[in-house]
């Protein structure tokens, strides 16, 4: 449904093709839902699952039972994982805090495993804490099977789902329970071992007020995006599932921020009471069709310019420059780098001598 008060005709930008797929849009200051579209239908997360597990980690980190300068060991399966990946060999170590900028700016899947293997009791106790806490903060229809969202690009794991609406009350929770980090949300870029990695939400750094937060895709899903910003006194999340394209989805995030952030109609519902009516058992959506096949990638034409830039068609974002800032994110050294590292300071220390005798 679409409130009164915001029509789809202030989202020229976007366009009526790019708004038909779920989306809803949350005053985060009250909680009151400001507009929506098939809020409850069911939909696989793809990477927004990350913003789960970052939460569990957050929650560690905030009541001192993980140290983010702890280190975390990258195991052949979390190493195997597909793109997005970090491109670490099995064994590699890295810190909690790297991982998590590795997951939530370059949305690195090896990561992601990396972390839930690493959690107490191992990766089966990490996923089923994270369905645990999804109940917990009122996402009545999200279960969760893994930490990235992912299997292959092509087929996203079987039992994985979400909902828009869901995905808000996530968002919600996030920026409510863990102000002091947000600011992972907000880094343009890491600079890893691997290469150098601009953060997949394109609205950082371009769009004004951008406060995060995470990106998701697999053919099946489309691009979606969970967004958030502050102006003006206003603070609001949106979510949205289903874009075509990456400029796509970074339009699409744009204009319904944009309509949050500039609505004099803040009265809908309250998102925790905003439920779906009973109805059987609903399926996952998929549009791989619509996204992957050989015939959307012909429709959807160029996404990029001459220069290889994305084409953005929103009015609220900028070009996006070539050069952006980054931050650190490489791995530790490894027990060879170790010895070696150690060795080599002994160099500066003064070779022992015997004394005279008296």
């Amino acid at each position: 449904m679409l409130f009164a008060g915001i029509m789809l005709a202030t989202l020229v930008s976007a366009g009526a093709a790019a708004l038909a797929h779920p989306y809803i849009v949350v005053d985060a200051k009250t909680g009151r839902v400001l507009f929506a579209n098939e809020p409850f239908k069911k939909w696989y997360p793809a990477s927004l699952t990350k913003l789960m597990t970052a939460y569990l980690v957050f929650e560690d980190m905030k009541a001192g039972r993980l140290d983010p300068r702890a280190a975390i060991t990258f195991s052949a399966a979390a190493a195997n994982e597909p793109a997005s990946k970090m491109y670490f060999a099995p064994g590699t170590r890295v810190s909690v805090d790297n991982a998590l900028k590795m997951m939530l700016v370059h949305s690195a899947n090896d990561a992601a495993h990396a972390v839930a293997d690493a959690a107490i009791g191992g990766r089966d106790a990490f996923i089923a804490r994270m369905n645990e806490k999804a109940k917990q903060l009122g996402m009545v229809d999200t279960h969760f099977v893994n930490a990235n969202g992912m299997t292959s690009m092509a087929n996203p794991q079987t039992g994985q789902y979400t909902t828009a609406r869901d995905m808000a009350v996530l968002a919600l929770a996030m920026s409510r329970d863990f102000p002091e980090y947000q600011y992972y949300f907000t880094i343009p870029g890491i600079a890893a071992d691997s290469g150098k990695y601009r953060n997949t939400n394109l609205l950082v750094g371009n769009f004004d007020g951008a406060t995060g937060m995470k990106t998701g895709f697999v053919c099946a899903s489309g691009y979606n995006q969970v967004s958030s910003a502050k102006r003006g006194g206003r603070e609001v999340i949106a979510v949205a599932f289903g874009a075509n394209s990456v400029p796509a989805r970074a339009d699409k995030a744009a204009e319904l921020l944009q309509a949050g952030l500039t609505s004099n109609d803040r009265s809908g519902p309250e998102l925790s009471s905003y439920l779906p009516p009973p109805a059987p058992d609903r399926p996952v959506a998929d549009i791989t069709n619509e996204v992957c096949s050989a015939q959307a990638v012909q429709d959807r034409g160029d996404i990029r310019d001459e220069d290889g830039n994305y084409i953005f068609k929103s009015p609220y974002l900028k070009p996006l420059p070539k050069e952006y800032a980054t931050i650190d994110a490489f791995r530790l050294p490894n027990d060879t780098e170790t010895v070696a590292g150690a060795l080599d300071n002994l160099t500066y220390v003064p070779l022992p001598y015997a004394r005279p005798e008296q």
